[in-house]
């Protein structure tokens, strides 16, 4: 994926989850280094761990992981972690912002309790916010580097920021109010910043997955009994998505091959919005 240089990441400690799967691939793919940013910082650190022997096995000796604590939804903390990856790798190439919470317990809007509703807002929608915001910021300041090497006409980049959205941040899933509400916000934020960011050199872009085999999923179908046939039956390739084919999109958008796309939202469902399974 021609991944060379720094990738900042949040939600990467968690437990086979995308931000996890994101980390790997980035170690694997050649980035130069990785700060892995989540709440629970004790996991981060172990993915900071796994991320440097993956890096060791693809042949990248000079890779460096770290880990710090973050959480989204506070500013202070937000620009404290992107200050620490400048700090310890001087710029930010690339930032994954996979953070964030299924905004359960579900159910209809009519019995739906605000405070649920507020705190996956705060979370999912301001965290987007303030990642999306800080970071720009230190993009911004940063000196362009090459994108392409082999390209005719040399392109340029200050930095890359993919947001993690879901297919909800285009269709609507009964009982989900929250989730859905903050999903689409997040679709929003992705192409506002993408058009803000042209002039600089940044390119922001949203990757909308649908069931993804995480603990998230599972919390869901704890959450919705009888939930996990009918949500398979609805996906026509008749199974979850991984981690890994979340995390390959990422890299993908994160890189130079995708040099003139931003502002997208990427879906990635195994057919669930093209209709019912036949």
């Amino acid at each position: 994926m021609d991944i060379t240089g720094y990738a900042f990441v949040t939600g990467g400690g968690g437990k086979n989850g995308i931000g996890k799967a994101c980390c790997l691939a980035f170690a694997k793919a050649g980035a130069r280094g990785l700060l892995v940013a989540d709440i629970n910082v004790e996991a981060a650190k172990q993915t900071a761990d796994e991320a440097k022997s993956a890096a060791a096995a693809s042949a990248s000796p000079k890779f460096r992981a770290e880990a710090v604590y973050i959480d989204v939804a506070d500013g202070n903390l937000v620009q404290s972690a992107v200050a620490e990856m400048v700090e310890l790798f001087g710029r930010i190439d690339c930032c994954v912002h996979s953070a964030g919470v299924s905004g359960g317990p579900h159910g209809p809007i009519v019995g739906n309790n605000f405070s649920d509703f507020k705190r996956t807002l705060d979370i999912n929608v301001n965290g987007t916010y303030l990642i999306t915001n800080i970071v720009s910021v230190a993009m911004k300041t940063q000196e362009p580097e090459e994108n392409d090497a082999t390209s005719v006409q040399p392109r340029f980049t200050r930095g890359t920021i993919v947001i993690l959205g879901s297919v909800t941040s285009t269709i609507a899933v009964p009982g989900m109010v929250q989730y859905n509400t903050a999903k689409h916000a997040i679709i929003g934020i992705s192409k506002t910043s993408a058009i803000d960011n042209v002039t600089h050199g940044i390119r922001v872009n949203c990757i909308c997955p649908s069931w993804i085999d995480t603990p998230l999923v599972q919390q869901s179908y704890d959450l919705v009994p009888g939930l996990e046939q009918p949500l398979l039956d609805g996906i026509p390739m008749g199974r979850l998505g991984t981690p890994e084919e979340v995390a390959d999109a990422a890299l993908f958008l994160s890189g130079p091959k995708s040099s003139f796309i931003t502002g997208c939202g990427l879906i990635i469902d195994g057919g669930m919005i093209l209709g019912a399974k036949t």
